[in-house]
């Protein structure tokens, strides 16, 4: 009789391990690539070219995954360290208010990704582009790379202008453009400004439903 629950002991073990291990498969992966994009762009843009990754697969194994450091970030600071703003001082930080503002980084973050993607692919034959929205997406998650790693960041009262370190994600932009959506030479910074428009465009928008909403949301819950 007791060989059953030893059974069942050692299938969930070696389950508990195969997940661990693929947990760090996809771990070693993710900061090998965003390791690659941030030092050598236009050669892993090269490379990215020729990958079929899907859409869902980089969304999980990436862009879920590196958007938590801005969310994470902000909770931290809105939430328990508190903020200085303009003409007040220091704020201390809530709980509550932690929350709302890591749940709009993600969101935005990860929705942007989404709608930037979308609106980019349907506006690559204006431009003699390939409309391919798999690659639109590669395009645009990996352009943020910078933004979110460097999203950490703005925890740190002393280092929060180091942010600005993510508009080196444009430069990423610019670089895979013509890799990914096989933007000809005389159509690639009209496309890349449209582009980039577009991104700011849909954070900003997003940002502001989001803050709207949860805001109001806590206004009249009390929280």
């Amino acid at each position: 009789m007791a060989v059953i629950p030893a059974r069942s002991g050692i299938l969930m073990l070696n389950g508990t391990i195969n997940i661990l291990l693929t947990l760090k498969t996809i771990l070693m992966n993710l900061i090998e690539r965003a390791k690659n994009i941030l030092i050598k762009p236009k050669e892993e843009w090269a490379v990215i070219s020729l990958e079929t990754t899907s859409v869902a697969e980089l969304c999980t194994k990436y862009l879920l995954i590196l958007a938590l450091i801005p969310a994470l970030a902000q909770f931290i600071k809105f939430g328990l360290l508190g903020y200085s703003a303009p003409f007040i001082g220091h704020i201390g930080g809530s709980i509550p208010g932690g929350i709302r503002q890591a749940i709009i980084s993600y969101v935005s973050t990860v929705a942007g990704a989404f709608i930037s993607a979308f609106i980019i692919d349907a506006l690559a034959p204006s431009f003699g582009s390939q409309k391919n929205f798999s690659r639109a997406f590669q395009l645009v998650v990996y352009s943020f790379t910078a933004t979110m790693v460097v999203g950490i960041f703005v925890m740190i009262p002393g280092l929060s202008i180091l942010t600005i370190v993510g508009l080196y994600g444009l430069y990423i932009l610019y670089l895979g453009m013509s890799p990914m959506m096989l933007t000809p030479e005389d159509k690639l910074v009209g496309y890349f400004v449209v582009s980039l428009i577009v991104i700011i465009a849909v954070y900003v928008v997003l940002g502001l439903i989001l803050t709207a909403m949860l805001f109001t949301g806590a206004v009249i819950t009390g929280m």
